[in-house]
C-alpha cells in the first residue's frame, strides 16, 4: 500500500449536521464574519488547504507511448492504489480507488486533495469517512497522489523546487482515458477539489468540454487573479519552495485570467456546479465549541478568505445566469471536517449528474 500512517493535522474532529443557509443563483449578504474576508484573503491563503506534505517522486519508466495504467495494488474489497503513467510528466501517478461493489461500468468521481497533494496522509482517504460514504454507491471515487503546491496546472516551465507540473493534461487527457478499460468507467465524470483544489477542479471542468458532467469546490478560491488571491497564489506555492512565476507568469498576465474560471464562467454552463463555503465561525461543523479559540487564529481566517472567493465566483455564476447550488455554513471554519461535510452535501448535486 501505498501511503502511511503518519501524524495527523491537528484539527480533524468529526463533522456534523448543522443550520445551514442555501441560495441557488445568489450568494447571501454578507455577515459580519465575511466582511473581513477580503482583508485577510492574501495573507491566509498561505495557509489555504490541510497541512503541507512531501513531494512524492514519482516512478521514471521507459515510456509508453501514451497515458496508461501500468499497476493495480488491490488493498481490498473497496479501495485500490491505480498507477498510471503521464508522457506529459514522464513519470507514474499513484492514484487511490474506491471502486463499487459488483462487476459492472460505473461513472468516475475525481476527488481532488489539498495543497500537499495527499502525498503524507493528508487526503480524503486519511482525513475523512468518505469509504463509509461511498460504500454502496455506484460510483468509482479517483484521488491522484502527487503535485504538492502545484495547484492541479499545466506549468508554463519546469520549476527548480517542485518540477515539471502538468496536472491539467493528466486530468483531461491522460487519466481519464487510461482508466476507462481497467477500471471499467462508462464515460459519465464529475470532479471536486477541497481548499487549493477547489479553483483548479471548476477550472479543468470548464476547460474540458463534455469530459466533465458537474463540478464542484470546497472552501476553494476560484477566483485567483483577483489581487488578493494572487497574492494567496504565490504565497501558498512558496512554502513548498515553488514559484508562482514558472505557473502563470507574472499576476494579471493572460494566463492568470484564463485559468480564473470566475473570469470565464460560461465554460461551465450545462454542468451541475456545486460550491461550497462557510462564515469561517468556528463550531458544530468542526467538532468544536462555537468560537473555539483553538480554531480562531488560522482556520477561521482561511474559511473567510476562501468564502470571499467562492462569492466572487458564485457572483460570475449568476451574471452568466448559470444555475449552480451554492451551499453557505453558518458555523465552519477551514478544516477536514467541514470539507467533508460539503463533499456528502454535494452529492445531491454530484450524484444525479452521474447517475449514481
Amino acid at each position: 500500500m501505498i501511503t502511511r500512517g503518519l501524524p495527523q493535522p491537528e484539527h480533524q474532529p468529526q463533522a456534523s449536521q448543522l443550520s445551514q443557509s442555501e441560495c441557488t443563483l445568489r450568494p447571501r449578504e454578507a455577515s459580519s464574519w465575511r466582511r473581513r474576508g477580503t482583508s485577510i484573503v492574501a495573507t491566509l491563503l498561505a495557509v489555504v488547504a490541510a497541512t503541507a506534505g512531501a513531494v512524492l517522486t514519482g516512478t521514471t519508466v521507459a515510456a509508453p507511448a501514451s497515458a496508461a495504467v501500468v499497476r493495480i495494488d488491490r488493498v481490498d474489497d473497496q479501495l485500490s492504489i491505480v498507477y498510471v503513467y503521464s508522457p506529459s510528466m514522464r513519470k507514474v501517478i499513484p492514484n487511490q480507488v474506491l471502486r463499487p461493489r459488483g462487476e459492472g461500468s460505473a461513472p468516475v468521481f475525481y476527488l481532488l486533495n489539498g495543497r500537499s497533494g495527499g502525498v503524507e496522509g493528508d487526503s480524503w482517504l486519511k482525513q475523512t469517512d468518505h469509504r463509509s460514504f461511498f460504500a454502496g454507491k455506484n460510483v468509482t471515487v479517483v484521488s491522484p497522489l502527487g503535485g504538492p503546491y502545484a495547484w492541479y496546472a499545466d506549468w508554463q516551465r519546469p520549476d527548480p523546487a517542485l518540477g515539471v507540473n502538468k496536472w491539467e493534461t493528466y486530468l483531461l487527457r491522460e487519466l481519464p482515458g487510461a482508466i476507462v478499460g481497467p477500471l471499467r468507467a462508462n464515460g459519465r465524470n464529475a470532479i471536486a477539489g477541497l481548499s487549493l483544489s477547489g479553483g483548479p477542479a471548476l477550472d479543468i471542468a470548464g476547460r474540458g468540454g463534455s469530459l466533465y458532467r458537474a463540478a464542484a469546490s470546497y472552501s476553494g478560491c476560484p477566483a485567483i487573479s483577483a489581487p488578493p488571491a494572487t497574492a494567496g497564489v504565490f504565497a501558498t506555492t512558496s512554502i513548498g519552495g515553488g514559484n508562482a512565476l514558472n505557473m502563470f507568469g507574472p499576476p494579471g498576465s493572460p494566463a492568470w485570467i484564463d485559468h480564473d474560471p470566475s473570469r470565464n464562467p460560461a465554460r461551465l454552463r450545462g454542468k451541475a456546479i456545486y460550491l461550497g463555503a462557510a462564515s469561517g465561525l468556528p463550531g458544530r461543523t468542526d467538532g468544536a465549541p462555537l468560537g473555539a479559540p483553538s480554531l480562531l487564529a488560522g482556520p477561521a481566517e482561511v474559511e473567510m478568505g476562501t468564502h470571499w472567493c467562492t462569492d466572487q465566483m458564485a457572483a460570475a455564476l449568476n451574471g452568466a445566469g448559470i444555475p449552480h447550488t451554492y451551499r453557505v455554513f453558518d458555523q465552519g471554519a477551514h478544516t477536514w471536517s467541514l470539507f467533508a461535510t460539503e463533499m456528502r452535501d454535494s452529492w445531491r448535486v454530484i450524484g444525479p449528474a452521474l447517475g449514481a
